[in-house]
């Protein structure tokens, strides 16, 4: 990656890679815009270096993108992710011609073809999700203006890792275990983006931390595009009841004080990821978790 500065060395190991955030539903509440600004400044003076947030289905790119844009000054903001169903090639160009205009460098274009109970639900048709990504990609690439530098793919398989390796910057992978880390770099190859979504819950008490972790859990369990991936490392059925099993959930989820939170983040480090985008989980689900950034990006950054 060429965007922005690799964060400071330190004697925490997953200061080898870039350190993002990944933001939950609060960032794009129209009521909450002033506190999703201000959370924005906050993560930048924290040290971390991109914010992830979801695009939404709405068509074209959201506007909080440009939003945090506005709000920050040299922090990236990626989308996680646009779905090549929700927006053409043509909003998707225009989109972020006006953020690049506004902010050079700072916006990383993140596509991908979203899950079929969304995508049905819209009244399309999810039958080639695959094609539909090549095609949008093929249309970004004839009517220019988006470089390949400067996007990413939602990627688990690996026929989708080696379009992310060789159509963009990398891969953004959500939802996934250290494993899976691991086998995406082999997919990948060195060289290029490697970024997954890691959630985490700052909570040392194993039943509050693990309802915590369930509670984000259980929608991605009904999703198959998230299951079939785990299927590949050895989950099952069982594992996917009730919010996950223990075994799934400690993997998928690293909870306990910070040291072992960081840790968990480490592993993804250690399988090959260049960048890990932090999602921190709460009990509600629904705050800017300043007090817990804070502890992560010291822990993390220095």
């Amino acid at each position: 990656m060429t965007d922005l500065p690799l964060p400071p060395d330190s004697t925490v190991p997953a200061a080898r890679a870039r350190i993002s955030l990944w933001g939950g539903a609060p960032w794009a509440d129209p009521a909450r815009r002033d506190e999703a600004r201000e959370a924005a400044r906050e993560v930048e003076a924290l040290g971390y270096s991109r914010i992830w947030l979801s695009g939404g289905f709405d068509p074209g790119l959201h506007p909080v993108f440009g939003e945090l844009l506005d709000a920050t000054e040299e922090i990236g903001v990626a989308s996680g992710i646009v779905s090549v169903y929700a927006a053409t090639p043509e909003q998707t160009r225009e989109g972020f011609a006006d953020l690049e205009r506004r902010h050079p460098g700072r916006f990383l274009l993140g596509l991908g073809n979203s899950h079929a109970v969304v995508v049905e639900g819209s009244g399309q048709d999810y039958a080639k999700p695959y094609s539909r990504t090549v095609e949008h990609l093929d249309a970004l690439d004839a009517g220019g203006g988006v470089p390949r530098e400067r996007r990413a793919l939602a990627a688990l398989g690996p026929r989708m890792l080696r379009l992310a390796r060789d159509r963009s910057l990398g891969a953004h992978p959500y939802f996934t275990t250290p494993a899976h880390t691991t086998f995406a770099r082999g997919v990948l190859g060195r060289g290029v983006l490697l970024a997954p979504e890691v959630a985490v819950v700052l909570e040392e008490d194993p039943a509050k931390a693990r309802a915590v972790a369930r509670r984000y859990a259980t929608g991605y369990l009904a999703l198959p595009n998230y299951t079939n991936n785990l299927r590949r490392f050895g989950y099952d059925d069982e594992d996917f009841a009730d919010g996950g099993s223990e075994r799934l959930v400690d993997e998928l989820i690293p909870w306990g004080d910070t040291a072992t939170v960081v840790a968990g983040i480490a592993r993804h480090v250690d399988a090959g990821a260049d960048e890990v985008a932090v999602q921190v989980l709460t009990a509600s689900g629904q705050d800017f978790p300043l007090e817990q950034w804070g502890e992560l990006a010291r822990a993390l950054l220095g």
